[in-house]
């Protein structure tokens, strides 16, 4: 496992020793914020420092060579409108050699965790493939050969077994030419994706845009930890650096914001909407509300029935969960009231939700992050520094600032499309999806996470944009 991951990275490294006195209790390691606990790399973030692995060891070739096979058929949407009867004879010529495989244990895959998320990877975008490729009418039954080892890899790693961010953009990225040693972070332009439901330039970029915002983000990691250690010190001087630390965080989060703006260049919005989103949903998003059967399940008396199955979505971004969280915003952000659905049984903060898809060592950096005793809102509140609480708001902002760029983006690639028919099919022919979302029932448009999406991204942006101070 070392040599997967390089003998520079966080998991293969010891705890750092500290020199000096004994820390006192209640005050946080901050040193700790990228280290190996958390696997967060001071170089790449949330993001692995070398590319993830791109195929399993050949006693799971099987699973990775059916993969392969959807991916090179270029299986089609089953809902798509008008569908060739041949597309619908490969999809479920595919789906049957799915059935056939045989189930494999997976119990060498437990000594890596670059094995089991390659396996989370492999196993999830197979069962995506073989769920959406189904007739719209067809029950969703996962068989066996995919539906026990997903469910256990997932039981390993603590995730849902169902595609995820992590699936889709934190390990799904290669490089396109081999860096030089002395570039160990992985230029934002030098990469490509693993896997695609498409095979489009269009779905690479729109996972790509996520990676480089991850990158990007690093800036803003060290900011967070130069800042808790000046917090640690308090004085006159600590609250000047912390205030131009701020600034900058303001200016990193702009750029993050400048960065999830440019998937406009290289994705075709009505491409994403009609042929790529779809791939992504979960069973809480799917528009004939079908429920996913796991077949064989009761063959491993530890596997419980899974209770999320959403699909990926930016709510799942470590990254800005961390912002919230660091600027004190995620009492706002993460209200109890904002579980981005209406009904009267909806589960708790949709935001709060989404962590139970992100890798548990980054679950566990956020918890840390939490319970810092010494919380950034509660230092700027307490000093009654006109500058500091100017730089804290203009940070708050910047974040304000970024979720009104993600509803720029939602009003081009899911609502403006919604309207349109899909490319290269007539008027009469919209998504089913498009009519339940948008037709005289004025349904509410559904997230890939399951949330009624324009209206829940409006109460975050609005509950950010709340949590700025107001002068005492």
């Amino acid at each position: 496992m070392n040599s997967l991951l390089g003998s520079d990275h966080f998991l293969t490294l010891p705890r750092p020793i500290l020199a000096g006195p004994p820390r006192p209790a209640g005050v946080p390691d901050t040193t700790t914020l990228a280290a190996h606990d958390f696997d967060v790399d001071t170089r790449t973030g949330f993001m692995p420092p070398q590319p993830p692995l791109a195929r399993l060891p050949s006693t799971w070739e099987t699973w990775e060579y059916i993969l392969d096979e959807a991916q090179r058929t270029q299986l089609q949407l089953g809902d798509t409108p008008e569908l060739p009867e041949h597309e619908r004879v490969k999809s479920e010529s595919w789906r049957s050699r799915v059935r056939e495989l045989e189930i494999l244990t997976i119990d060498d895959l437990k000594t890596s965790e670059v094995y089991l998320r390659r396996a989370h990877h492999v196993l999830a975008w197979i069962l995506h493939f073989y769920i959406h490729s189904l007739p719209p009418d067809a029950q969703i039954v996962i068989p066996p050969p995919i539906s026990l080892p997903l469910l256990q890899v997932s039981a390993e790693l603590m995730l849902p077994p169902v595609l995820s961010y992590s699936d889709d953009v934190l390990y799904n990225w290669e490089l396109k030419t081999e860096q030089a040693p002395h570039q160990p972070v992985p230029g934002l332009d030098n990469l490509r994706c693993q896997t695609l439901f498409t095979g489009t330039k269009d779905e690479e970029e729109f996972y790509l845009s996520s990676a480089r915002i991850e990158l990007t983000g690093v800036s803003a990691l060290e900011l967070m930890q130069v800042i808790m250690d000046e917090a640690f010190v308090g004085d006159d001087i600590a609250i000047r650096r912390i205030t131009q630390y701020l600034l900058s965080l303001a200016n990193i989060i702009r750029q993050l914001r400048t960065i999830l703006l440019s998937v406009r260049e290289g994705c075709n919005p009505d491409i994403f909407y009609h042929h790529i989103r779809p791939w992504f949903r979960g069973v809480d998003s799917d528009p004939k509300e079908r429920p996913w059967v796991f077949a064989g399940i009761e063959a491993d008396s530890k596997l419980q029935p899974p209770t999320e199955l959403s699909g990926p979505s930016a709510g799942q971004s470590s990254l800005v969960h961390t912002l919230d969280i660091f600027l004190g915003v995620d009492q706002y952000s993460h209200s109890d009231s904002l579980t981005g659905s209406s009904a009267a049984t909806a589960r708790k903060a949709f935001l709060d939700r989404m962590q139970l898809y992100m890798p548990r060592h980054h679950r566990s950096f956020l918890n840390h992050l939490s319970a810092n005793p010494r919380p950034l809102r509660g230092i700027v509140t307490g000093s009654n520094d006109d500058g500091l609480r100017d730089a804290y708001n203009e940070a708050v902002l910047a974040l304000k600032e970024f979720r009104d760029a993600h509803m720029i983006i939602v009003a081009q690639y899911i609502v403006g499309p919604s309207r349109r028919p899909a490319p290269g099919i007539f008027v009469t022919n919209l998504r089913p999806d498009i009519k339940k979302d948008y037709g005289e029932a004025d349904l509410p448009l559904k997230g890939t996470g399951g949330t009624e999406l324009v209206n829940f991204l409006k109460g975050v942006r609005d509950r950010t944009a709340g949590a700025i101070l107001t002068p005492t």
